[in-house]
């Protein structure tokens, strides 16, 4: 028997265009820059193929060299400016959203949680990783 999947969802109120949000969201140059939940982490590449079927990749990895691991999937909803799904490797699903309030823009992420961690814990680390996405763009 499957067990039923537990969705996780988190957000940020991003002070910027919709334009620069999205372009800091897609970028491999940007998501290197923001796409880690502590400094003791990095992501040292990414790869993007923005389009329904198309595939992304970032790799990340613990400053130190310990640890690194892919974190990649494929699309399954590119509407731009507003909602980018995709399908992780090990076929959990992630669907974020973004919504202009007038000179900001809501990012909602939610996504189905893995077995390894605590839902708090992953909720914790995506949470960091989202505020980390709101500063670079808000540093733009």
């Amino acid at each position: 028997m499957q067990q039923e999947m537990i969705w996780i969802t988190i957000q940020a109120s991003v002070q910027s265009s919709p334009e620069t949000v999205w372009k800091c969201w897609t970028t491999p140059a940007d998501i290197m820059q923001w796409n880690n939940a502590s400094d003791d982490w990095h992501t040292p590449s990414a790869s993007v193929d923005l389009r329904v079927g198309g595939q992304f990749t970032s790799r990340m990895e613990a400053r130190d060299g310990s640890f690194g691991f892919d974190f990649s999937g494929i699309y399954t909803i590119v509407e731009p400016f507003a909602h980018i799904e995709y399908v992780l490797e090990d076929d959990r699903k992630v669907s974020i959203t973004f919504v202009q309030d007038g000179d900001q823009v809501t990012v909602t992420e939610a996504f189905q949680a893995e077995s390894e961690n605590s839902a708090e814990l992953q909720k914790a680390g995506w949470q960091a990783i989202l505020d980390n996405f709101k500063r670079h763009v808000e540093a733009q």
